[in-house]
C-alpha cells in the first residue's frame, strides 16, 4: 500500500511495491531541485544569451527566478541578478551595452537597466504597478511599456463620513465592468492597462494612451522613433467580445492614436520592419469558431494588407531579419515546437524544432525565441526527461547551451516518453497520443493505467518534460494522455471539430486511446483511473457520467455546469461563442445538455473533486455541485479544496505536490491488488 505523510507541509511518499521506493526514481521532493529557462534573448551581435533562470524554492514555496547570461559557444555562464530577485522580461539595447528587464528586487516591480561593461545596474522608474511589454526605441534613448492606470469610478449615491473615532467596516466593492475579477489577480481595481515611454537613463514615465480600452501585447517602434504599433480593441463592445482587437499608431510626441485595421476579427503582435517600409502581423477572421492565426503583410504609408501565408497552424510571434527581408516566426505542429523564417512572398522554411518544456508541471506545447542581426536563432529546448534549456539554431544546425538538470537525471531513473498514434473509434480520425512507463517496466507484467486529460480545450500536450506525469509513473503507473480533437497544432478543421459539440466525440477518441493501450498487453483492466485539469476536468466527470470502466476518477478544477459557469466564471462571457449557439437563458436545455451534472444519475465510479479554494476560472461551486450530487447518489466521493490556489493550483510547488498526493492516494484507495508493482500475466 502506497502511505502518504506531510512533513512540514510538505509531502513525502513511500510507496511498497512501486518503484517510487526506489531512490533512483524520480521523487515528490526533486520538483525543488529542477530548473528550466525561459525567455531567452540573443544579444544583437549574436554572442550572448541572457534568460530566465526557474526554479522551486522550497522554502518561500514559490518560484524563484533570476537572470543568467551564457556565451554562444556554451562558456562564460554567469548570473546577472539573484535568484531571488524575481527578474523577469530582458531585453537587449539595440546596441548590445545595456540589458533592460523588470525586477522586484527594491519591493515593488520596476524597470532596471544593467549596463554590461561596467556591471552597474539601477531600477530607472518608481512605478505603482508592473510593467509589461518592455521595447527599447531603436536608437536605445527611450523603453516603451504597459502598465496599469487605475480610475476613479463614478460615485452612486452618498457616502456618509464616518464620526472621528468610529470603527465602520470598510466600504462596499462597486463593479461596473462585465470583466471584473481575474483568477491570477481577484478582483480588479477601476482602470486600464495603458502605454508609457520613459528615458533609458531614468525619469517621469509619458502616458501616451488614455482610451478606456485594455492596451495589451507586443509594442513595435518605427525605426525613426516617432511612434509606437500597438494592438487593442476600442469598439463599444469590447468587454463583451474579448477575441476582437484591431492594430493602432500612437504618436510619441502628440500622442494621437490612428486606427490601422477595422475587420471582425483579432488583429495583433504588430512588427514593423527595421527598414520602416511594412508591417507584419497576426490575424484571422472571426467566424465565432477557433481560428489559426495567420501573418499578415502591409506597406506602412499605404495599408493595404495581403496574406503573407497561411501555415493552418497557429503563428505566435513574429520577428524580423535585419534586413528586412524575411519574418522569423514560431507555431506549433503536431505537438511540436517550431522556428520558421519566411522572405515577403510569403515562401516559408522551417529553421528549428523541438522548442518549448518551460511548463514543468504538466507537458503543455510552448515556445519563445528571439533572433540576433546575423541570423543566429537563440531558443528555448525541449527534452522529455528534463525541462526547457537555452539553445542556439544556426543554419539548421542547433546546439544546446545549457544541461540545467544535468545532476538530477544523472542520479534520477526518470522514465522515457513514448509516442503513440491510433484512430479514433467514432470516425477513424488518426490521433496522437505519448506513453509514461514506470522506472524498469517490463512489457511481461501488467501494470495500472492512468488517462491524464488536458486542458483548454483549445491547447496541446507533447513530447515534454512532465513532473507530474512523471510523478505518476515512479508511482507504478503507465500514464497515458493525448491530444483528442479540439486539440490545437493540427489544423483549423481538427480543432473545429468540438465547435458547439463540447464534450462530444472527444470522448470517444480518449475511449480508443485507452483501447489501443490495453490492446499492447500490458496494461490491468481491472485497474484503469482517469484525471485531468479545467477542460480535462470537464472530460473526466463526463467520461464518469458514460462509463464505469475506471475504478476511479479525479476531476480537477471542472466544468460541471455550463449555464452556471457563464455567470460565475471571470472569464465568462467568452465561453458561449465558441461552444454554443446562443447565451444561456436562450437555449437552457443546450447548456444542460453538455453538462456533467445532467447525467449526475449514470455515475458509479467513485469520484474526487479537487479545485483550488481562490479559482475564479471554474469556481469552487462548480465542484460542489458535483460532489453534493454524487453524495445524494451514494457514489464514494471527495471534495478537497486546495487552499491559497486559484486556478493555476501548481503554481505554488507545495500544491503541485498536494495534487499529485490526493490523486495517487485516492487511485490507491480503489486499486485493486492485481497489478500492485507489476504483476506477471496470467
Amino acid at each position: 500500500m502506497r502511505l502518504c505523510h506531510f512533513l512540514s507541509g510538505l509531502i513525502l511518499c513511500s510507496v511498497t511495491g512501486f518503484s517510487m521506493a526506489d531512490a533512483s526514481s524520480f521523487q515528490p521532493m526533486d520538483i525543488f531541485e529542477l530548473q528550466w529557462a525561459k525567455d531567452p534573448q540573443i544579444s544583437p551581435d549574436g554572442k550572448h544569451v541572457v534568460y530566465v533562470r526557474h526554479g522551486f524554492n522550497v522554502m518561500s514555496d514559490d518560484e524563484d527566478n533570476g537572470l543568467w547570461i551564457i556565451g554562444v559557444d556554451g562558456k562564460s555562464h554567469e548570473p546577472l541578478t539573484s535568484s531571488s530577485s524575481h527578474a523577469a522580461s530582458p531585453r537587449w539595447s539595440p546596441t548590445g551595452d545595456r540589458i533592460a528587464y523588470v525586477s522586484d528586487a527594491s519591493g515593488t516591480s520596476q524597470i532596471h537597466v544593467r549596463w554590461l561593461e561596467s556591471g552597474r545596474d539601477t531600477a530607472i522608474t518608481n512605478l505603482q504597478t508592473s510593467p509589461g511589454s518592455l521595447t527599447w526605441s531603436p536608437d536605445g534613448t527611450r523603453l516603451a511599456f504597459i502598465q496599469f492606470v487605475s480610475k476613479k469610478p463614478k460615485p452612486i449615491g452618498e457616502r456618509q463620513k464616518q464620526p472621528e473615532g468610529a470603527e465602520w467596516k470598510s466600504d462596499a466593492r462597486v463593479f461596473e465592468d462585465s470583466f471584473y475579477r481575474s483568477d491570477s489577480s481577484g478582483f480588479l481595481k477601476p482602470g486600464r492597462p495603458q502605454i508609457f515611454v520613459v528615458s533609458a537613463d531614468g525619469g517621469i514615465p509619458v502616458q501616451l494612451t488614455k482610451e478606456n480600452h485594455l492596451h495589451m501585447g507586443t509594442l513595435s517602434w518605427t525605426p525613426d522613433g516617432d511612434s509606437i504599433y500597438f494592438s487593442s480593441n476600442y469598439n463599444d463592445d469590447w468587454q463583451i467580445d474579448r477575441s476582437e482587437s484591431d492594430l493602432f499608431n500612437v504618436r510619441v510626441d502628440t500622442r494621437k492614436v490612428t486606427r490601422i485595421t477595422d475587420r471582425d476579427g483579432p488583429d495583433s503582435e504588430p512588427a514593423v520592419s527595421p527598414d520602416g517600409k511594412w508591417l507584419a502581423y497576426i490575424g484571422s477572421n472571426d467566424d465565432k469558431k477557433y481560428q489559426d492565426g495567420k501573418v499578415y503583410l502591409s506597406s506602412i504609408t499605404n495599408h493595404q494588407p495581403r496574406l503573407l501565408f497561411d501555415l493552418d497552424r497557429s503563428v505566435r510571434k513574429i520577428v524580423w531579419s535585419s534586413d528586412s527581408k524575411a519574418i522569423y516566426f514560431s507555431y506549433i505542429d503536431k505537438s511540436v515546437a517550431k522556428v520558421g523564417r519566411a522572405d515577403l512572398k510569403g515562401r516559408s522554411a522551417d529553421i528549428a524544432s523541438g522548442l518549448g518544456g518551460s511548463a514543468v508541471g504538466r507537458p503543455y506545447a510552448g515556445a519563445s525565441f528571439s533572433v540576433s542581426s546575423n541570423g543566429l536563432v537563440a531558443h528555448d529546448l525541449s527534452l522529455s526527461e528534463q525541462p526547457a534549456n537555452v539553445a542556439v539554431t544556426e543554419r539548421k544546425k542547433t546546439r544546446q547551451l545549457t544541461n540545467l538538470n544535468r545532476d538530477l537525471v544523472t542520479y534520477r531513473d526518470v522514465s522515457d516518453v513514448e509516442e503513440i498514434w491510433f484512430d479514433s473509434s467514432y470516425d477513424d480520425l488518426p490521433i496522437q497520443g505519448w506513453l509514461i512507463k514506470p522506472p524498469g517496466f517490463d512489457p511481461s507484467k501488467q501494470y495500472p493505467l492512468i488517462l491524464e486529460i488536458h486542458g483548454g480545450p483549445y491547447s496541446a500536450y507533447g513530447d515534454y518534460f512532465s513532473a507530474e506525469l512523471q510523478l505518476y509513473a515512479a508511482a507504478g503507473y503507465v500514464v497515458l494522455y493525448t491530444n483528442p480533437r479540439g486539440s490545437t497544432s493540427y489544423g483549423r478543421e481538427f480543432a473545429q471539430k468540438i465547435h458547439h459539440d463540447y464534450p462530444g466525440n472527444d470522448y470517444d477518441d480518449l475511449m480508443s486511446a485507452v483501447d489501443a493501450v490495453v490492446g499492447r498487453g500490458y496494461i490491468d483492466e481491472e485497474n484503469l483511473f482517469v484525471t485531468g485539469g479545467s477542460g480535462g476536468g470537464i472530460l473526466t466527470a463526463w467520461i464518469v457520467t458514460k462509463t464505469d470502466r475506471f475504478r476511479a476518477a479525479v476531476s480537477q478544477k471542472p466544468v460541471i455546469n455550463w449555464f452556471t459557469l457563464t455567470f460565475n466564471s471571470d472569464i465568462g462571457p467568452f465561453f458561449w461563442p465558441m461552444f454554443f449557439e446562443q447565451l444561456p437563458w436562450k437555449d437552457p436545455a443546450a447548456y444542460l445538455a453538455k453538462s456533467p451534472i445532467s447525467a449526475v444519475h449514470n455515475v458509479k465510479t467513485p469520484t474526487m473533486l479537487l479545485t483550488g479554494e481562490n479559482d475564479l476560472r471554474t469556481p469552487m461551486s462548480e465542484s460542489e455541485q458535483f460532489y453534493q450530487a454524487l453524495q445524494l447518489n451514494g457514489v464514494d466521493t471527495a471534495l478537497v479544496r486546495i487552499q491559497d490556489s486559484t486556478h493555476s493550483i501548481s503554481k505554488a510547488p507545495s500544491n503541485l505536490l498536494r495534487k499529485v498526493s490526493y490523486v495517487l492516494g485516492w487511485f490507491d484507495r480503489y486499486q485493486s491488488q492485481n497489478s500492485e508493482g507489476g504483476v506477471e500475466k496470467n
